[in-house]
């Protein structure tokens, strides 16, 4: 896999390209939790320098996805699926305030801020494809935070968003599951926009939790059928 003619180009460009390839191997399980691995092996893969990959490499690490080990190498981190829960539950506190805040907006206002979201969820045709749907989900939970109008909590959703995404995108690999999420956002919505608060806020802690508990379970499958997959 190269990632730019005979490995060269602009380092911080290179970096970038290495960085995107390798968390899609860590979202794909073709690196797994758990896995060790060298700079070099790296490099010698995606023919590039060691340069742009130990960037990249860092960059990883500050958000979590792996760890150095001094003169051995990286390693994937484990997953810790407590501390996904942990996420998943501050997530659950960060939205549901955001629910009471739209709720408290004049309604007028808060159909037009949340416009966007009604075209996509209530009035136009139910999505079908699990990456679309996964894609737009993301979407819809942000723009929910954001609508709320506290800059800072909206940024820290968005890193909870970023941090659980390497699990969270699983929810849309089964059918029911995505017609499930449409259901429900299509739900939080109308409640919001009747400033039904405690309403919205039961079917949107229901809907994350469901989507925790489902998580967890596809996930464990995925990591099992990734490890009796052959090396290539």
């Amino acid at each position: 896999m190269n990632l730019s003619p005979r490995g060269k180009g602009r380092p911080e460009a290179l970096a970038e390209k290495v960085y995107q390839a390798l968390k899609q191997d860590l979202f794909d399980f073709r690196l797994m939790p758990g896995d060790r691995f060298s700079e070099k092996e790296i490099a010698d893969r995606l023919e590039v320098s060691r340069t742009p990959v130990r960037q990249a490499l860092f960059w990883l690490e500050r958000e979590g996805y792996v760890e150095v080990w001094f003169r051995s190498g990286w390693q994937v981190k484990p997953f810790d699926f407590a501390y996904f829960e942990e996420l998943y539950d501050f997530r659950t506190v960060v939205e549901c305030e955001a629910v009471r805040r739209l709720c408290a907006l004049e309604s007028t206002r808060c159909m037009t801020i949340l416009a966007p979201l009604k075209a996509f969820w209530i009035e136009a045709p139910r999505q079908e494809n699990g990456k679309a749907v996964s894609a737009e989900d993301e979407v819809f939970h942000m723009a929910l935070v954001a609508a709320a109008g506290n800059q800072e909590m909206a940024r820290i959703h968005a890193e909870l968003t970023e941090k659980i995404r390497i699990i969270r995108r699983l929810d849309f690999t089964r059918e029911d599951r995505i017609e499930a999420t449409c259901r429900e956002h299509a739900q939080i919505l109308q409640a919001i926009f009747q400033q039904q608060t405690e309403e919205a806020q039961r079917i949107l802690t229901d809907h994350i939790a469901v989507s925790k508990a489902e998580v967890r379970k596809i996930t464990l499958h995925m990591l099992q059928q990734a490890r009796l997959q052959p090396i290539e």
